[in-house]
Formats: structure tokens, C-alpha cells, sequence
């Protein structure tokens, strides 16, 4: 069975994986029911706290509850004793996997166990939470692909070709942090042709552009057509944080917006004790990945651009972080 914590506290990926011995949701609960200390038992288990889950075990041991031989047995306990910052419908609970989406009054947390099952039937849903840094690139012949989740269509009708490209920004500017911005999606456009058809689409018209991509489009240089160069423009920009400033109003004309962000890029100052140096940038020819430092307290959030070339090569990963993006709960909708 796998543990994966999906918390900004995490390292460049802002998520923990664990692999445990325990053949089932149920089996690993039931093991640790009658632990004498449960903080120290969930910590050695899982690699580091995980908020709130202690709370079960100590609820078991307050009250003496009886170790749980069903799933609904679990279930009903799990309702009950188990502390998250949420509904009823925080905690889902099968016979193959458990998902819980918290919050610990600074941001939000999920946490999923999920059992070997669910893991090798579901992979165009999971395979991102155990995928580590970076991504594998590489691409195949031309292959179609379609997201299997809403996305957000940027500057339809911009581009004719056969390739489309995707962005998934992981990112959050308030304690609502998971899923906060849909994927986009350029059709027509392949991740070659980016940053030439950001310079040249009007953000004031069609779906709102998320301030990344408003940032991204301004750092394109006049006349530069790699992605790149803007990439590393970006992980220098002045905000990204839980401040969120400065917030980029900047104007569509993409060369006057152009010359205000690179005035930001060396009069804006960095809060939070956000690091560029730690950044992580990953630049294909299908695929680009930053892991960007924006806070010491919250770490990494991180940047998804690629086309469907490399999503037909690897299409689990391609639809199972689009989920991720999408969603808190990878097998929910």
C-alpha cells in the first residue's frame, strides 16, 4: 500500500510518498489501533507528522474503542474521531483507498492511502503522486490526446496545427491552496510556438488569465521565441508568495507590459524569504517544469507547459496531473 501526503511543506514537489507493508486501508489502521504513543507511531510510519491523523489512534486510546474489523466499522470511527478542518465530505473512505482533505489554518492539506489495487487500475488518475522531480521528457510520433478533466481554453482559435499545449500551475496566494487555478489549454499550439503566440494573444479577451501566465506573457521578450529565457524572468519576479504582491496589473500591449515587468525584475524585493537560487527549472522541448521557492514558511510551488506530443507519450501522467491540478481527491470529480 502507498502513503502520499500532498502538503507545501514538502520539498520541490510539495508532496510525501511512503511505501507500507500493509495490504489494505483497514490493515494498517487496524495495526496501529492500540500503539502506545500515537504522534511517535504516525511520524515513524509515515516519514513526519501528518496533521490531525494522529487523532484517530488517540481517540482509540482515550475511549477505548474497538480495533475495527470492516471498512464501515472504519468508517463510522473515522467520521467520528478523526480531527480535519472540514465537512463530512473531507473524509472518503473505500475498500481500496482512503482521501482526506484538512487544513491546519495556514493552508490546505490532503492525505491519501491507497492500496496496490486501485494503484494499478487507476494510473490515468495516480500516477503523478508518485511520480518525483523532474518529469520524464521524451516524445513520440503524433498521437491524440484530450484532457479527461475541465480545462480552461486560452486564446481560442490562435493556433491551427495539430499539437496543443497545457499549463498547469500548481500555485495559491491564500489558505485556499489546492486546485485553485483550472489547467489551460492553447490549441493548436505546440509548446515550440509558446512563447510567440503569448507575445502576440490579447489577455483582456476570452477566458481570465491566471497571473502567472500574465507574468510569463510579459517576460517574452520582443522578438524571443524559447520559452526559457521567460522561465528564468519568472523565477525572479518579486511575487509569487502568500502576499501575492506586487500583483501583475500589467497593460496587453505585450510591449509596454514587457518593459514594466523587467522595471519590477530589478526594483521589486523578495518577502517571505523567498529564494530564487532554490528554484528548480527543467526546460524541453515538449515539457517545461519549474519547481519555483516562493516562501520559506510554504516552500515550492511549481509549473507545468506541455504539449500532447509528450502527453501521448506518457498519457497516465499527463491526465493524472491534470487531475491533480483540477482536484483535491484524484479519484473524485
Amino acid at each position: 500500500m502507498h502513503f502520499v501526503y500532498r502538503s507545501h511543506y514538502e520539498g520541490r514537489l510539495s508532496k510525501r510518498v511512503r511505501r507500507l507493508p500493509d495490504e489494505t486501508v483497514l490493515d494498517w489502521f487496524r495495526r496501529g489501533w492500540d500503539c502506545d504513543d500515537p504522534e511517535s507511531w504516525v511520524e515513524n510510519e509515515l516519514g513526519d507528522d501528518v496533521y490531525g491523523l494522529d487523532s484517530i489512534f488517540e481517540a482509540a486510546r482515550e475511549h477505548g474503542l474497538p480495533r475495527p474489523a470492516t471498512t464501515s466499522e472504519l468508517r463510522e470511527l473515522l467520521h467520528e474521531h478523526l480531527y480535519v478542518e472540514g465537512d463530512e465530505d473531507s473524509i472518503r473512505l473505500d475498500e481500496h483507498s482512503l482521501r482526506v482533505r484538512t487544513d491546519d489554518d495556514e493552508v490546505e492539506l490532503a492525505y491519501f492511502f491507497l492500496d496496490d489495487e486501485v494503484v494499478a487500475s487507476a494510473a490515468g488518475r495516480l500516477a503523478y503522486l508518485f511520480q518525483s522531480w523532474p518529469l520524464p521528457g521524451g516524445e513520440s510520433g503524433l498521437t491524440p490526446f484530450a484532457a479527461e478533466v475541465p480545462v480552461t481554453v486560452v486564446a481560442p482559435g490562435a493556433g491551427d496545427g495539430d499539437v496543443s499545449t497545457y499549463a498547469v500551475f500548481l500555485t495559491f496566494y491564500d489558505g485556499e491552496s489546492l486546485a485553485c487555478t483550472q489547467p489551460l489549454v492553447f490549441p493548436g499550439v505546440g509548446l515550440r510556438e509558446l512563447a510567440g503566440q503569448l507575445r502576440t494573444a490579447s489577455p483582456g479577451t476570452g477566458a481570465e488569465w491566471p497571473p502567472e501566465l500574465l507574468v510569463l506573457r510579459a517576460l517574452v521578450a520582443p522578438g524571443e521565441d524559447a520559452i526559457g529565457p521567460a522561465l528564468e524572468r519568472c523565477n525572479r519576479w518579486p511575487g509569487f508568495n502568500l502576499n501575492a504582491e506586487p500583483w501583475p496589473n500589467l497593460p496587453d500591449d505585450h510591449d509596454t507590459a514587457h518593459r514594466h515587468a523587467m522595471e519590477l525584475l530589478t526594483t521589486g524585493q523578495y518577502v517571505d524569504g523567498r529564494r530564487p537560487d532554490a528554484s528548480h527549472i527543467e526546460v524541453g522541448e515538449h515539457l517545461v517544469q519549474v519547481s519555483m521557492h516562493c516562501s520559506e514558511s510554504f516552500g515550492y510551488q511549481q509549473w507545468f507547459l506541455f504539449d500532447t506530443r509528450w502527453a501521448a507519450t506518457h498519457p497516465d501522467l499527463a491526465q493524472s496531473l491534470l487531475r491533480y491540478g483540477n482536484h483535491w481527491d484524484p479519484l473524485g470529480d
